[in-house]
């Protein structure tokens, strides 16, 4: 398919990616804002009032939720870090030169939108690590799991506010590439509903071609 609806292969499978990691992204903070706002604690309200409160979902759920959102997340972040490798090393590279001022080759927006991904980088690595503490080591601050490094509580510390700066950097990301966003997400939306035009039977191809 050609024209001006029409979108390269390479541009579908970054678009398709992002959509996996926005939407694992999205159920992965909304599920974590849930455990921000309503820890555990305490035995059926004790210590912690909001400890039977349910919104919309049980507790287990939101952690179902959360644990194989983040999961998910994770995976496609390595699909899209191995698939932009040849980038990442580059900017990587121009990250330790701008750093050491060596480079010099970036204009404001450039640095803002370098120090963004470095930003997202980090926390998603605090984020992702502390994650999978806690998938092979489950506990809670009464009963927390066993020590890998540092302790439950610090670990649960790192994933909490790890997650709150990935989110704030990420939504600042996604603010940064809008434009991209809903420029491509229109043409994959076009492409998607425009209708299949029959094919011309070879009969009829054949008869147009002898009259030309």
């Amino acid at each position: 398919m050609s024209g001006v609806n029409s979108v390269s292969n390479l541009t579908r499978r970054n678009w398709l990616i992002d959509s996996g990691l926005f939407l694992s992204a999205l159920i992965a903070i909304l599920s974590g804002v849930y455990f921000l706002y309503i820890p555990s604690g305490g035995y059926q309200g004790g210590r912690n009032p909001l400890a039977q409160v349910q919104i919309i979902f049980e507790r287990h759920t939101w952690e179902d939720l959360h644990t194989w959102g983040g999961i998910v997340l994770v995976a496609v972040a390595s699909i899209h870090l191995i698939l932009h490798w040849s980038w990442f090393t580059a900017m990587t590279r121009r990250t330790i030169k701008e750093l050491r001022g060596q480079c010099g080759c970036m204009n404001a927006r450039g640095r803002w939108n370098l120090w963004i991904n470095v930003l997202v980088a980090v926390s998603f690595i605090l984020v992702a690590i502390s994650g999978l503490y806690f998938f092979f080591f489950p506990g809670n601050k009464n009963f927390p799991g066993s020590t890998f490094f540092l302790s439950w509580n610090t670990w649960d510390l790192i994933h909490t506010w790890a997650g709150i700066v990935l989110t704030s950097a990420a939504l600042l990301h996604f603010a940064i590439h809008w434009k991209w966003v809903t420029k491509v997400s229109s043409k994959m939306w076009q492409v998607a509903t425009q209708p299949v035009r029959p094919s011309e039977p070879a009969s009829q191809s054949s008869t147009h071609q002898s009259q030309s």
